[in-house]
């Protein structure tokens, strides 16, 4: 009788890829997690307690087939679990790496609630399709036949991308119009090579362009093409434009030299990486190195703009936010890397002003949480009387982002939005309300998960693929 491969975590300790020490991480922009052992792979995805009801893939956006590809990697069947993995996520390598598992499956791992650890659902994902690539399993996208239709796909971050890998294994012909001069929207821009290196999201790129997928770049819809033309010129369009627009600051002094977005920031540090000339980081506007930096927030943005100091060369790096730890919308996981890192969180506090142009001080105002809001998290409040000064030098704003009016930018009065600017679209098909243009991720959600992006991109191709289909069955009938 076979030895039982799984269910081993009560023998078999939880651990992490090693962390490189932070005293070099801190340096360089590297990703920070080493890659699993084969055999440690194997021994940890043995640690699964197998579940009659996963809820690691219940909690999963894209319902990934945890517990199964678990058991094959544990059995040493590292193909079928590659297979398996790519069955239902597009790009689970880039999942494996920036996806917020405490938040999701890993936080819900039946093991962790008993108290033995969490499965490492996320390192093992990455592992899987790491070595896919490096064995050459990862095959061409090679759709059966050619078809006819063609859609147009504005934006390529995420959700743009996995409806662009569907539609095109389903032959469909693509082409992906973003406003940048690369494609993969925050993925390249946004997140910072620590977390994502770059190459691991060009591969992707690359693959799609090897498919046909033609990319329209450096394309701002509304200026340099009408959304009228995009229209005219494939049978069905997919909006993917995630969300771009800061929420701003408020108060005294907010419009300083020295306050900037955390979006302009992340990607001014992203580009120096690609080895572009970037002027503005160059002169020391985008760049924290030798500055007292404050960051405004406590998302996965805010985390980012940190840690991303750290590596310039700041004097210090101090993060701002209205909650407390507990109540932070951040990976905690991320919060311990920047804490090791050397970054300074100051809970319960936010900026009432700023003194100085160029910035010279942020003026602080302490605050307690009070009696829960509409969502059921505790609402901020001022404590009066309680206000001091933070220097700064540099101050980044990572409050989150807005929806863009598009309706007015693209001249489509037509396009329902809802009133907080993010587009209506059926939950099921993705469509809006101009048949055959269909709309997913940030710029439906508002700002969300890469993971979500991708699912809405996947299950958006789908109703794309039945909205092309309806004409051919009138015509049937």
């Amino acid at each position: 009788m076979a030895k039982q491969p799984m269910l081993k975590f009560v023998d078999v300790q939880k651990e992490t890829p090693e962390k490189r020490p932070p005293d070099l991480r801190a340096h360089d922009f590297h990703e920070i997690y080493a890659e699993y052992a084969d055999e440690k792979a194997k021994q940890q995805a043995s640690r699964c307690s197998q579940c009659g009801v996963p809820y690691c893939q219940t909690h999963c956006p894209l319902h990934n087939n945890i517990p199964d590809w678990l058991r094959l990697t544990a059995e040493g069947r590292l193909q079928e679990a590659y297979e398996l993995s790519q069955a239902t996520n597009t790009f689970p390598e880039i999942c494996g790496r920036i996806c917020p598992q405490d938040r999701l499956c890993e936080g819900n791992c039946v093991i962790e609630q008993s108290g033995h650890g969490t499965v490492t659902i996320g390192a093992v994902e990455k592992y899987i399709t790491d070595t896919a690539w490096e064995k050459g399993w990862v095959q061409p996208i090679t759709p059966e036949r050619d078809r006819p239709e063609s859609v147009g796909v504005i934006g390529a971050g995420p959700g743009g991308l996995a409806a662009a890998d569907a539609l095109r294994r389903a032959g469909v012909q693509v082409t992906v119009y973003d406003r940048y001069d690369r494609a993969g929207g925050l993925m390249t821009y946004g997140i910072p090579g620590f977390k994502l290196e770059k190459d691991v999201v060009m591969r992707r790129i690359e693959q799609l362009e090897r498919a046909g997928v033609n990319f329209v770049l450096n394309c701002n819809v509304g200026e340099d093409i009408s959304f009228d033309a995009i229209r005219g010129t494939h049978d069905s369009v997919l909006i993917a434009t995630g969300v771009y627009k800061t929420r701003e600051l408020q108060g005294p002094g907010a419009g300083a030299a020295g306050i900037v977005r955390a979006i302009d920031f992340l990607t001014a540090s992203s580009r120096k990486s690609f080895g572009d000339d970037v002027p503005e980081y160059d002169s020391g506007e985008l760049n924290a190195q030798g500055k007292r930096v404050v960051v405004i927030g406590g998302g996965d943005t805010a985390m980012d703009c940190v840690r991303t100091a750290i590596r310039q060369g700041a004097t210090s790096v101090k993060c701002l936010y209205r909650r407390d730890r507990a109540n932070m919308p951040g990976s905690q996981r991320e919060v311990a890397n920047a804490e090791e890192e050397g970054v300074e969180f100051i809970w319960l506090t936010a900026p009432r002003g700023f003194s100085g142009d160029p910035v010279e001080n942020v003026m602080v105002q302490k605050m307690r949480l009070g009696m829960p809001d509409a969502t059921g998290r505790q609402s901020p409040e001022v404590i009066e009387g309680a206000d001091y000064s933070e220097p700064a030098d540099l101050v980044i704003k990572a409050l989150g982002f807005e929806p863009e009016d598009l309706p007015a930018l693209w001249g489509e009065p037509a396009l329902e939005v809802t009133r907080w600017g993010t587009i209506k679209s059926d939950f099921r098909s993705h469509q809006t309300s101009i048949p055959g243009v269909f709309a997913v991720g940030d710029i439906v959600r508002g700002a969300s998960l890469v993971v979500w992006a991708i699912r809405d991109g996947r299950e958006a191709a789908q109703g794309i693929l039945d909205y092309l289909a309806q004409p051919a069955q009138v015509a049937a009938e």
